[in-house]
């Protein structure tokens, strides 16, 4: 089994955090420096976690709190570059971005998903790592799209 180092990202590691990026079509790359700025300038509510497995950085997941919400957070990004899907490195991530919330005394920690087909894989690990789904908006994202929103007591 590979083991997983997690971290929190540098701007060292943009160049590779971005090719997570554009291999999984999570988001336009381009975006993420403007993403990871407040957070690499100690800003209060953004937390980034990143790890690798062997000498390459394979994921990273990227959190902020909900404004208005007592203690709540809303877990904005997960990607795990496709040679590293399936291998743990997803389910490392989540446990230390879950860790990391629990020793700041936080409270929840909710993610949303699409409710396409293409998204069935995504559903089932938050389901897999206790995620319960909380609520579905219907047409959310698009017509017949719908935003399927999964939470976690911390």
């Amino acid at each position: 089994m590979t083991t997983h180092d997690t971290f929190p990202p540098s701007r060292a590691d943009l160049t590779a955090l971005q090719a997570i990026v554009d291999h999984t079509g999570l988001f336009p790359s381009e975006y993420l420096p403007e993403m990871m700025e407040p957070f690499w300038n100690n800003a209060d509510g953004h937390l980034w976690i990143a790890a690798r497995s062997g000498d390459r950085l394979a994921g990273f997941a990227f959190a902020t709190p909900e404004d208005h919400a007592d203690r709540t957070w809303n877990m904005r990004a997960l990607a795990v570059h496709p040679d590293h899907q399936r291998s743990g490195v997803a389910r490392c991530i989540v446990q230390d971005l879950e860790t990391a919330l629990r020793k700041s005394d936080q409270r929840l920690l909710i993610v949303d998903t699409s409710g396409t087909d293409a998204f069935t894989i995504a559903r089932a690990f938050y389901a897999a790592c206790g995620y319960q789904e909380e609520a579905r908006i219907r047409d959310f994202w698009a017509k017949g799209d719908d935003k399927i929103t999964f939470r976690k007591a911390l």
